[in-house]
This record gives C-alpha cells, structure tokens and sequence, in this order.
C-alpha cells in the first residue's frame, strides 16, 4: 500500500468533531446511528494468470466497513464524497488491488497494491448506478473504469450484481502483465461478477461473491500470461448493525483517548499471561483515537461499540526516525462493576505505517522477510472510571486504562500484508475522556 492509505485514514480522522471546552459534569449526549458499519473477514481464491506451476492463490481477508453521508469504507476500497446531488455524486477514491501471484513470490513482489483517482456516480435508479473512475497507482500508470452496478434487496438477501469496462494504458499493462521485452498496447478488459450478503441472525451475515475477467488481445500475447481469463470468488462472514436498528436513539458519548506506550519483542500470548521482555532498543510510541458511537448491543448482548480511527507516532531514537501510524478500526466496549466501573475492549481494524518501525524491520530481518507498511490491527484494552475511583461524579466522564496495540500480518495467510508473519506489540497506558 502506499501513502493514499493515509489519506483515507486522515479523511477518517478528520470525521472527528474538534474537541469542545468541558465543563466539571458532561451532560448525556443522545444521538441517532444512521450510519452503517461491520467487520467481516473471509477467504479470496483467484485464478493465476500468469505462466507458473501455481493454477490459483488464496489470501485472508480481514474487513472494516463502515458509510454515513459523505464517508464509505467498504471492505478493501473506500471514498469521500466531495459533492452530490439527488441522483449524481463525486468521490475521491481508494482501492485495493490484488495482484494474483504464486505465494512463494508475494512477499518478494511486494504484496497488493492500491490505486487512487476520482469517481463520478450516477444513479439510474434506486437499485442501480453507473461509475465512471479515473484510477492512479503509485507510479501514475493509469487505468479507467465504466462500471453498473446493483444493489436489491430481497428478504434476508443483499445482492450486488457488476458488469464493467476497464481500459488499461499501455505503462499499465506492461507493469502488471508484460514480461522482459514484452511491448504491450492499451486495451480494455470486460468484467462481469455479483457479491451478495445474506443475513442470518441479528447481526451475522454470511457473505459471498464471485468475479471474472476477460483479458484484453495484448495482454493475453504477453509472454509470462497463459489464460485469456481471470476469475476470483469470496466466502466470508461478518459482523454488521442490524437494519431495523439504523436511527435508534444511543445515549452514548463520543471520546477522545490518548496514550503512551513502550514497544515488547513478546508475542501477544506472552503479554496476556504478564510474562513479556522489555524492548532492549526502547522504542516508544504516543497515539489519538477517536471513537464515534455506532451502537449499544451485539446480539442483543449489551456492548458499547465504536467506529475508531486514530494516529500514533513512533518517536525518534538511534535506530529510528519518527514515523506516523493510521488506524481504521471497530472498537466494542463491556462494562462491569468490581467495585467500581471497569471495561474491558477489543478493536479490530487496519493499519498503515509511513515507516517501517526499527520493532517490526527487526523481526522481519530475523524471519527473511520483506516488512509491510499495511498490516491487521488489533486493540485489547482494560480500563477503570476515574469518577469512582476518587468518588467524584464530576469526573465520571474519565477513564484510565490498559491498552495492548498490536500490528500482525496473520500468519503469511493475507497477500495484501505481504505473506509475512509477525508483526509488533506495545504496551501502552492511556486516558479517555468522553464528551
């Protein structure tokens, strides 16, 4: 991934309100979630175009999903909307793309990439839309997209049928499909597929899809290409608000937490069982999260969840510069009283670093692997109320806690995290203050 990664993820932070002026008691905050949001996670098998002993690939998908009126991130892709009517709207873009080679060559290749550009959707009607899409990679080879898409709903059924267009320029094409010497022309590639939800009980959802491609003349000369097709399908599950509670009324405040930690060459099992080893290189990192309130329960089970994007800098010592971290994530919240309020938290998202941190270029140095910047994130946490600790109603909005902050790239199952395994822990304490 490359740097528009940060820029979703800052277009996510910058959702944050500015935090206000607080008074001695916060009064209760009651807000309608309209907003739509999930975390899913599933296995992608793809066709290998390319010329090797490999027929096909697979990789875990771990997802966030989360759209209110002018933000949608939806699973490997995300936009902002910079301008809409009734039926068109503008967006600026970000989309995963998944390169689909051999295992044994991910890692060396670099993983997936990603592709920015600008959007312009129209809708037809309520259940179909046209997007036209002028599409970057990180080195400007371009790529452009006419796309129909569909979204019916029928019982317990989403299903999102697609038929598109995709031109490739000729720096495009010879990137990602030519071979030494190849001289390939533009061409444009046909793309047919559907993906569907299918909702199985309060907030469970199975979710599916299956996509293929027909590759343009050019491409299918290439030397190290031996199919005219590219097909690929999905099978996952996922974790998404209820429909028939969208504008429920949540007496929920947002908050603010932030944090400073020390990073642990331990693994995650050793910090839960209190048994991690001190980083003898003292790496440190400080961080911001906001938490924006979504929802009040989980299968009907009382929990406090969040939509939670933050950013951590990594602080400069002998072996590092200073690097930025960003965050997208799901964050729930359990409440209980021994004697006073406790919580207990679990988050579940992405992150993307600027830098390698010298923590994780260690351990992938050790393991002979190719560091990646974007990697699974994970947030364990346990907190206290400060307001009854001191027995001071008027602090009742604090909290002060735990937090583990971990990065992992899931045992070399996902492509998009580089088929590496392992990643980085730090322990940190913060504050969280609701407003």
């Amino acid at each position: 991934m490359s740097s528009r990664f940060i820029l979703a993820s800052l277009l996510a932070l910058g959702s944050a309100p500015v935090l206000a002026n607080t008074t001695d008691q916060v009064e209760e905050v009651t807000v309608e979630s309209h907003e739509e949001w999930g975390v899913a996670a599933g296995f992608r098998v793809a066709s290998i175009p390319f010329d090797t002993a490999d027929s096909y690939v697979t990789s875990f998908i771990p997802m966030v999903f989360y759209r209110n009126d002018w933000l949608e991130i939806n699973g490997t892709e995300g936009h902002i909307t910079a301008w809409k009517d009734d039926s068109v709207e503008l967006n600026a873009l970000l989309r995963m793309r998944f390169i689909d080679l051999p295992k044994s060559l991910q890692n060396a290749a670099g993983g997936d990439t990603a592709d920015a550009g600008v959007q312009l959707r129209y809708g037809l009607s309520e259940q179909w839309h046209v997007n036209l899409e002028a599409m970057w990679d990180l080195h400007s080879r371009m790529h452009s997209n006419l796309t129909l898409q569909g979204d019916i709903y029928t019982g317990d059924w989403q299903i999102m049928p697609n038929i598109g267009l995709r031109h490739k320029t000729r720096k495009f094409s010879e990137h990602y499909f030519g071979g030494i010497g190849d001289s390939l022309s533009s061409g444009f590639d046909v793309t047919a597929g559907v993906d569907v939800r299918y909702h199985v009980y309060s907030n469970l959802y199975l979710l599916g899809g299956a996509q293929l491609t027909y590759l343009d003349s050019s491409v299918q000369n290439s030397s190290i290409i031996d199919s005219d097709f590219q097909s690929e399908v999905f099978l996952g599950f996922g974790i998404f608000n209820n429909p028939a509670e969208r504008g429920k009324a949540l007496d929920m405040k947002s908050y603010w937490r932030a944090s400073y930690g020390f990073a642990t060459p331990s693994n995650m099992g050793d910090i839960l069982a209190g048994n991690w080893e001190s980083d003898p290189d003292d790496n440190r990192m400080s961080s911001l999260f906001y938490g924006h309130p979504i929802a009040d329960n989980l299968f009907g089970y009382p929990l406090d969840l969040y939509f939670s994007p933050g950013l951590a800098w990594h602080h400069k010592n002998d072996e590092q510069a200073t690097g930025l971290e960003y965050v997208l994530s799901i964050k729930a919240y359990k409440t209980f009283t021994w004697p006073v309020r406790w919580r207990l938290g679990v988050g579940e998202g992405l992150s993307y670093v600027n830098k390698i941190t010298q923590v994780e270029q260690k351990e992938m140095d050790e393991k002979g692997y190719k560091p990646s910047k974007l990697l699974n994130y994970i947030d364990l946490s346990l907190d206290v109320n400060v307001g009854d600790v001191f027995n001071k109603p008027s602090w009742d909005h604090v909290w002060f806690g735990y937090s583990m902050h971990h990065r992992s790239a899931i045992f070399e199952s996902a492509s998009q995290f580089g088929r590496i395994k392992g990643g980085s822990n730090y322990n940190t304490l913060y504050l969280q203050w609701d407003f």
